[in-house]
């Protein structure tokens, strides 16, 4: 286990006012789906578009041959060699760098550290191994851009994604490795073995079971379940840099969360596991609403600070 970093698990409550302020997202989330028109990935964009830039951030956008998506930079970072690289969420279906911005800005601004969002290909135009590879680009573009202590963070699907591409590039012997990562309701088992994926009192506002499994079929192609690839809860865990893993207590990724992390310690692998009372799914999204995301965000800010600064 790296020195100074340990596996722990802690269990986070709220106050009654923060769950007053969660029941009325909800029934924002439901006002919103019920009227929401155009494609599924226009309103899933629009959706997670809810999350504000964040003041003083500069965002260019990058077109490189292998990589497209936005690079997010602080006002002064403090070291040239530090960046995130950040993969977003939508089962694998949905979801772009552009509707992520906002959301990856917020983790910027309280790093203090560049992040590059990516575009990967989405099911079902494209299956695995389509999107890990693009994330492996994607980490080869920040190496060449002169970043060697970069992080990887992700939410949903790209919290997965995350975890298959640090243990990927954990196991690279000819170049840098990742310093740490942090995920968000990370979908760690598409071969879904956790209990909470069918869990009738798991009352989860945002995703369901029938749509988790549509998303897995579409985005595995010639590949089982649980492989590697599609389910990094059954990689080879050992030598994973320190995890951050937060999670709400309601969603059907829950066991996602928790089984990943058992594994991952059980590897000897520093992982400190953030279970969120009363909270949906990746709701860090939601920092201008609820203070348990600003808290969760500033959370995940000092793990990824600590992870850059053990030099």
């Amino acid at each position: 286990m790296k020195a100074g970093f340990g596996s722990k698990t802690e269990f986070i409550r709220i106050a009654p006012g923060e769950r007053e302020r969660e029941r009325a997202l909800r029934e924002r989330f439901a006002t919103f789906w019920s009227a929401a028109k155009g494609s599924p990935r226009t309103i899933y964009d629009v959706f997670i578009s809810g999350s504000p830039i964040a003041a003083d951030v500069t965002i260019d956008s990058v077109d490189d041959e292998a990589v497209h998506g936005f690079f997010i930079r602080p006002p002064r970072a403090p070291a040239a060699d530090e960046a995130i690289l950040f993969l977003h969420g939508g089962g694998y279906v949905l979801g772009s760098a552009m509707a992520y911005r906002g959301f990856v800005s917020q983790i910027v601004s309280r790093v203090n550290v560049p992040a590059l969002v990516i575009d990967y290909p989405l099911a079902p135009e494209a299956s695995l191994p389509a999107a890990p590879n693009t994330a492996r680009s994607a980490w080869q573009y920040l190496i060449r851009k002169g970043f060697d202590r970069i992080a990887i963070v992700g939410d949903s699907a790209g919290g997965g994604l995350s975890l298959v591409t640090l243990a990927s590039l954990t196991k690279n012997t000819s170049g840098p490795t990742p310093v740490g990562g942090a995920v968000f309701s990370p979908w760690t088992d598409l071969s879904f073995t956790g209990a909470s994926m069918t869990d009738p009192a798991v009352i989860d506002p945002l995703i369901s079971f029938d749509y988790l499994r549509d998303c897995a079929a579409k985005y595995v192609g010639p590949y089982r379940p649980d492989h590697p690839l599609a389910s990094p809860l059954f990689s080879d865990l050992k030598g994973l840099p320190p995890l951050l893993i937060q999670v709400g207590t309601d969603e059907k990724l829950l066991d996602d969360s928790r089984q990943y992390a058992a594994r991952a310690s059980q590897a000897g692998v520093p992982v400190e596991l953030q279970i969120f009372e009363g909270m949906h799914h990746v709701f860090q999204l939601d920092v201008s609403h609820l203070e348990t995301s600003r808290n969760a965000l500033d959370s995940a800010a000092r793990f990824l600070r600590t992870v850059f600064d053990a030099r």
